[in-house]
Formats: structure tokens, sequence, C-alpha cells
């Protein structure tokens, strides 16, 4: 039985990764660690709460001693996906950005080193690369260039873990994603929050032309790409994992008025944000070389299947719109 510690465990792509392992890893188990700030949301584990290879911590991830606490029980795999990840609130500050995803990452390296960890896998995004052109691909080579507080702290927390391998010989990992969708992400990215908004008879604010491109990925495949890089991945590597589905922010909004009955009259076209990336892309030949990882949901059944998703957990939403999610640990457990 392996041990597997999954920081940010009650946030969106950790949600599913914990739920995928546990559903389809019976010789796993998994101590889910998440400080539950505004995007972690313990009901996201609803129904794993009591099974027996789940054990929820809550923590931050800065929290030295918190952290010591349960890499001591024993941890073969940590895989970090706790951070500060909306673009937009780094722009507002960039303080939390900064704190959460380079000192704590830092604190998770120390105590993973200390205590001997197996593997330690960084998940980070392709938005380290900055912004292509109207062609080309990032790769793994692709220099660094981030081009916002977010990706900024999240391409310096990449270099210290790169610098942990180099250093002391850490088997670290860094996987670098594009833009995930699906089951469980916080209505304040694009895809559920025009959803959300259709669904309440509101408009979708289109930052500027709409015309900015980005790679989509299901969530799910996402998660299936990193437990393939534990099982596989070569310790010191870089593996970027994208869905072979560009589209511009237009196409995609266009899309979910059709899936939801809605037509042009609900978009707002609103001012763009500072220095919006025009386009990211990722080459992903690298893992489906090396690792045999692959793609498997096609994008319009999955943005479908999204919606539909959606729609039958309305009240899951509304409680996350209206605040009231905040509240679920407390009623879970009598206490903050």
């Amino acid at each position: 039985m392996k041990n597997y510690l999954v920081t940010g465990a009650a946030g969106f792509i950790g949600t599913n990764f914990v739920r995928q392992v546990i559903e389809e890893c019976p010789d796993v188990r998994v101590v889910a660690f998440d400080q539950l700030t505004y995007a972690g949301n313990l009901e996201n584990l609803e129904g794993l709460l009591n099974q027996p290879r789940l054990q929820f911590v809550k923590g931050d991830i800065c929290d030295a001693k918190a952290v010591e606490s349960v890499l001591a029980g024993g941890i073969d795999v940590v895989v970090h996906f706790a951070a500060e990840s909306h673009v937009d609130r780094s722009i507002m500050g960039c303080q939390e950005f900064i704190r959460t995803n380079v000192a704590g990452t830092q604190v998770l390296l120390d105590s993973a080193r200390a205590h001997k960890v197996g593997l330690y896998v960084q998940v980070s995004t392709d938005e380290v690369y900055g912004s292509l052109g109207p062609t080309g691909l990032f790769t793994e080579q692709t220099p660094l260039h981030p081009n916002s507080p977010y990706s900024a702290s999240k391409a310096a927390a990449d270099l210290l873990v790169l610098s942990y391998h180099h250093t002391y010989g850490m088997p670290v990992v860094i996987t670098r994603c594009s833009n995930n969708y699906g089951p469980f992400q916080f209505p304040e990215k694009l895809i559920p929050l025009f959803i959300t908004n259709l669904m309440e008879g509101k408009k979708v604010p289109v930052y500027g032309d709409g015309m900015n491109v980005r790679d989509w990925i299901h969530v799910s495949d996402h998660c299936r790409a990193i437990r393939r890089v534990i099982e596989s991945g070569k310790p010191g590597e870089v593996y970027n994992v994208g869905g072979n589905s560009e589209r511009t922010n237009m196409t995609i909004t266009r899309r979910l008025l059709e899936l939801l009955g809605r037509d042009d009259s609900s978009i707002e076209y609103v001012r763009d944000r500072p220095g919006h990336d025009r386009r990211y892309a990722i080459d992903a030949s690298k893992i489906a070389r090396e690792l045999g990882w692959r793609p498997q949901v096609v994008f319009e059944q999955g943005l479908a299947d999204t919606v539909a998703w959606y729609r039958e957990h309305e009240s899951w939403w509304r409680r996350i719109k209206s605040g009231e999610y905040l509240a679920y640990y407390e009623k879970q457990y009598g206490r903050k």
C-alpha cells in the first residue's frame, strides 16, 4: 500500500485527483491536506470523508509544523496542487500568491526531503512560459517568461523544485498543464462562471475582443497524466500536459450559449485585464512518447458533460456563490 500526500486536495484539480485515485487505485492511501481557503471546499470530498483509505487534514502548507506532522506519518509520494491560482486576483494583490506558491513550496520541499519522500510532484501551469504568437507550441525547453504575478509565482516555485533536484538529488518531477475544465471547478474561472451566470439569467463578461486562445483539457485527463508521471516519470524532468484543443474565448462562449439556450444578447464585453496573454498552446508529445499518455476526452463532449454536471449540482455552486459553502467544514466537524 502506497501513501500519497495531496496538498490542495479540496480544490478543483486536487478534488478530482483524490476522487480518481480513491476510485481507481485500491493500493493507495491518501492524506488530503488543505487549508480550506476561499477556493478549498470540503464539500467537494463529500462521500469520501469516511473512506478508510482517505484521511483529511486541515492545514497550511506554509506552516512547517503542520506539514511535518503529515509527512512524519510516512509518505511515499507528494502531489502538490495547493496554490493561489486566479490571475485576476494576483493582479489585484500578489502577496498571498508569493506566500503560498513560493514560500509554501519551500516548506513542503524541505519537509519532503527531510523525510526522504520517494517522489515529489509539482503541479504547475503552462502560464509560466508566457504568451505565444499565432503559431508555435510550448515545449519543455521553452524559456520561462511569466507575465502575471500568478505565473511568476508558479515559475519561481518550479525553479525552486528543480534546484532541490540538482543540489540535493531530491526525486522531483514537474507537470505543466493547459487550462482545465470539468466538475467541481470554483465558479470564478471562465467556464463555470459562464455556465452558472447563464443559468442565473445573467450576462457573461468577455474580456476584450474574446479572441484570446487557450488549450483546454478535461480535468480527468490531467489527473490521469499525473498518475502516469507518478508511475513512470523520470526524476528531474518536466512534462507538459495538454488537451490538443485550442479554442478562442469567444468560441467557448458561443458554444456555452448554445448549450444553455441563450444568444449573443447574453454577452457583455468588458475591458481586457492588464497584461492578458494572447495565446497558450502545449506540445504534449514528450509525455505521449515517453510515458504513453494521451488525452481521452473530446472537448465538445467534455464541455457538454460539464454543463450537465453544473445543471445536476446547482445547489453546490449556488452555495459557493452565496458564500454558504464556507460553513461546511464547521458544520461537519463543529470547528474551523
